[in-house]
């Protein structure tokens, strides 16, 4: 596209990406040996979008919201790395996704942001390449991988692809307030060998019950993730939860490990499964906190809004 500034003719260049959120994860902690944490992703249909403007001739590049300084960090590593230094411009980010819960709003902004920049210089920008740019700006979640994965989150490196995310319901409720990522990952207690051990078990569990199907199987390492989970970010409303699950017959519960989510995992192909959303948020409203249902990713109608977020989302690069 051309415009006109200053009464000459430019060049302006148009980008936009998307990226999915999570629900926590399905399982966080740290592996024997080498002792390196990791996440396994639980992708839900909430995206993050982010909008370029580049045109040349500018070293300004401008982030709304202002606060989302890390994104425009990316954006302007980016431009560098594809040879585009010259071009400033615009950067706008919309999201479903709140901040400081634990559903991967920073990451998806991030992945998003990237993707807009590939977007705008006519390339596309696979998973490798953008955990490269994303490496050392924050612990990140493993969204530039289509499906469910395993992630070295800190080193920002993927450590195996777990497949297609089965279809769930989320039924999540939110604790209250927030949790930097950064400083959790910072401050948080250490993982015992012990628990180490358990983590590289409940890793080959999970993957093995997601490649044959076994929802009940996943279900049980998430719940099994949350209880380790409750020395380093403890949850309030964990228990009572649990208890809800088991009551509704449900899969079990997931839980942002370092936010305040805690979600009851119901699957989509259940014949119950409308009754059994009905029965848990009735249950959860007992508790006094806000309520949300969420899918995994693959598993709503299209719309207009997340048509392109879907194709991102299940297009392996």
């Amino acid at each position: 596209m051309t415009a006109t500034r200053r009464g000459t003719s430019v060049e302006v260049r148009h980008g936009t990406g998307v990226s999915f959120g999570t629900f926590g994860e399905l399982l966080q902690g740290a592996l024997p040996g080498s002792g390196e944490d990791f996440l396994v992703t639980l992708p839900i249909a909430r995206w993050s979008t982010a909008r370029i403007t580049l045109f040349p001739g500018s070293s300004e590049l401008r982030v709304s919201p202002e606060h989302k300084r890390k994104s425009a960090f990316v954006a302007r590593s980016a431009l560098d790395r594809f040879g585009a230094a010259g071009f400033g411009g615009t950067l706008e980010i919309t999201s479903d996704l709140p901040e400081g819960k634990g559903m991967a709003s920073s990451s998806a902004d991030l992945v998003a942001t990237v993707r807009a920049v590939g977007d705008a210089l006519g390339r596309v920008v696979g998973p490798r390449e953008t955990e490269l740019l994303l490496r050392g700006v924050e612990p990140t979640d493993g969204l530039m991988h289509p499906g469910i994965v395993a992630f070295h989150h800190r080193r920002v490196a993927l450590c195996r692809a777990l497949g297609a995310p089965p279809p769930l319901t989320v039924i999540g409720v939110d604790e209250g307030g927030q949790v930097d990522t950064v400083d959790f990952n910072t401050t948080r207690p250490p993982i015992t060998a012990a628990e180490r051990r358990e983590y590289g078990v409940l890793l080959d569990d999970v993957g093995s019950a997601l490649a044959r199907g076994d929802l009940a199987a996943v279900g049980r390492v998430a719940t099994r993730s949350a209880e380790l989970n409750q020395r380093r970010c403890h949850k309030r409303l964990l228990d009572p939860l649990i208890a809800i699950s088991r009551d509704a017959d449900a899969l079990g519960v997931a839980v942002a490990h370092s936010g305040t989510m805690v979600g009851v995992l119901v699957s989509r192909t259940d014949p119950d499964h409308d009754a059994k959303v009905d029965d848990i948020r009735a249950a959860c409203r007992e508790l006094g906190a806000p309520i949300s249902v969420d899918h995994t990713t693959g598993t709503v109608p299209a719309t207009p809004h997340n048509t392109f977020a879907k194709k991102v989302a299940t297009t392996a690069a």
